[in-house]
C-alpha cells in the first residue's frame, strides 16, 4: 500500500473510521484503514500533517486516539490514547516542532503531547463546548478556539496561562438584548497578525489583536444558513465559506462583499481547504463527494465519489495534478465502479413486490368503496 499512498494528494477523513486517499491525476482512490472490523467509534474527525516534509499524517478518532500514518509505508504506525470518549470529540489537531502535537476537545481541554511523555505536557482550559481549534502557520505555538456561547481566545502555547487575546461579547442588538455568539471555524490571516472566524448564526468576523477594541473589526452576513467551515486562498484578501446546506462563498475580506459563489453540492460542509499554493480549494461533506473548484473561474475541475459522509479533508502542499495529468472534471474511476456495485446491493435487499398481488389489493378496495357508499346513503335515508 506504500506505493498507494505516494500517489495520493488529498487525504480525507470518514465517518466509517476510514481514512481515504485521492489521486486526482491517476484518477484513484484508497481507502486505508488498520482493523479488519471498523466501528463509529473509530470514525475520523481531524486530520493534519505530522511533519514538515508531510511524510506522516496525524489522525484523531471519536474514541480519543491519534494515530500516525505512515506516507511511505502505506500503514498506521503508532496509536496513542489522547482523551476519553466523555470528553467530547477531536475539535482540532496540529503539529508542533519535532514529535510534539497539541489536541483539543469539545469539552474545551486543550493538551500538548510529546513522544516520550505518555502524559500531557501541558494542559489548558480553554472553556465549553469549543467548535474548533486552528493552528497559526506562521507561529506554530499559537493556536485558536472557539465555539458556542465561547467567544474567540489566542493560546500561546509556550505561555499558556492566560490566553493572549480574548473577544468581547458583541453588541447588543436594537432591542438591547444580548446576540448570540457561536464560532464555528477560524483562521490566520497572512501577513498580519488578524484572525477571520465564521459563525454558526451566519456571520464573518475579522478580529485584530493589536486593535484596542476586542469586538471584530469587521462583521459580514452571509446567507441563512449556519457557516461550518472557512479557509484562506493562497492570494489573500479572499475567504471561502461553507454553510449547512452546501452553499461555498468567496468574500473580499476588506469590503466584506460576495464575490462568488461555487456551485454543485448537496449537503452541509465539513471539509473546506484551499490549497496553499494553487489557486484551487477543495471541499467535501455529507453528500460523499470531494470537490475540487478553481478559484479563478469558479468552475468545478474535479469530483470524487467516495461511498462515506466525509468529515475533514487535507491537502498536499505540492501540485494536485502531477506531470501529464489530464485537466478538466474527472470521476474517480475505481470508485464510480463501486458506488454502481452499491447501488445494486440496496436494490437486491429490497422486498420484491409481486405485481399481481398489488392489483388484487387494488380491486379489493374499488368493491369496498361502493359498499361503503351504500351503507352511507341507507344512513342518510333514515
Amino acid at each position: 500500500m506504500g506505493e498507494s499512498s505516494r500517489l495520493c494528494s488529498v487525504w480525507l477523513g470518514a465517518e466509517t473510521g476510514i481514512l481515504k486517499g485521492v489521486s486526482l491525476s491517476r484518477k484513484q482512490a484508497f481507502n486505508f484503514c488498520n482493523t479488519s472490523h471498523l466501528s463509529r467509534d473509530q470514525e475520523v474527525r481531524a486530520l493534519c500533517w505530522g511533519d514538515e516534509a508531510e511524510s506522516e499524517l496525524l489522525v484523531g478518532s471519536v474514541d480519543g486516539t491519534v494515530k500516525t500514518f505512515s506516507i511511505e509505508k502505506g500503514t498506521f504506525t503508532e496509536s496513542r490514547r489522547c482523551g476519553e470518549p466523555s470528553e467530547g470529540c477531536f475539535t482540532g489537531l496540529a503539529a508542533l516542532s519535532g514529535s510534539a502535537f497539541v489536541t483539543c476537545v469539545e469539552c474545551g481541554t486543550l493538551r500538548v503531547w510529546k513522544e516520550d511523555s505518555g502524559d500531557s505536557v501541558t494542559e489548558v482550559n480553554a472553556g465549553k463546548n469549543v467548535c474548533r481549534m486552528r493552528q497559526s502557520p506562521v507561529h506554530r505555538h499559537k493556536v485558536a478556539t472557539g465555539g458556542k456561547d465561547n467567544g474567540l481566545k489566542i493560546w500561546d502555547l509556550e505561555n499558556p496561562k492566560e490566553p493572549l487575546f480574548t473577544t468581547k461579547n458583541l453588541r447588543d442588538d436594537w432591542l438591547d438584548l444580548r446576540r448570540p455568539y457561536w464560532v464555528r471555524d477560524m483562521a490566520f490571516i497572512p501577513d498580519s497578525d488578524k484572525v477571520v472566524t465564521c459563525t454558526g448564526y451566519h456571520q464573518i468576523h475579522i478580529f485584530d489583536p493589536l486593535s484596542p477594541q476586542r469586538r471584530p473589526v469587521l462583521e459580514v452576513e452571509y446567507g441563512e444558513y449556519p457557516l461550518t467551515a472557512l479557509s484562506l486562498p493562497a492570494s489573500g484578501n479572499m475567504v471561502a465559506v461553507g454553510n449547512t446546506h452546501g452553499q461555498i462563498a468567496l468574500l473580499d475580506l476588506r469590503k466584506g462583499v460576495v464575490r462568488g459563489c461555487l456551485k454543485g453540492l448537496a449537503g452541509s460542509v465539513r471539509g473546506l481547504q484551499c490549497h496553499p499554493s494553487m489557486p484551487v480549494v477543495a471541499s467535501c461533506g455529507l453528500d460523499r463527494f470531494l470537490r475540487i473548484h478553481s478559484l479563478e473561474d469558479r468552475k468545478l475541475q474535479h469530483k470524487v465519489y467516495l461511498k462515506s459522509k466525509l468529515n475533514c479533508l487535507l491537502l498536499s502542499s505540492r501540485d494536485l495534478e502531477e506531470a501529464g495529468a489530464e485537466t478538466g472534471e474527472t470521476e474517480c474511476q475505481e470508485l464510480k465502479q463501486e458506488e454502481e456495485g452499491s447501488d445494486d446491493e440496496v436494490w437486491d435487499t429490497m422486498e420484491q413486490v409481486d405485481e399481481k398481488a398489488k392489483r388484487k389489493t387494488r380491486e379489493e378496495k374499488e368493491e369496498v368503496q361502493p359498499k361503503m357508499s351504500k351503507k352511507r346513503r341507507k344512513k342518510g335515508q333514515d
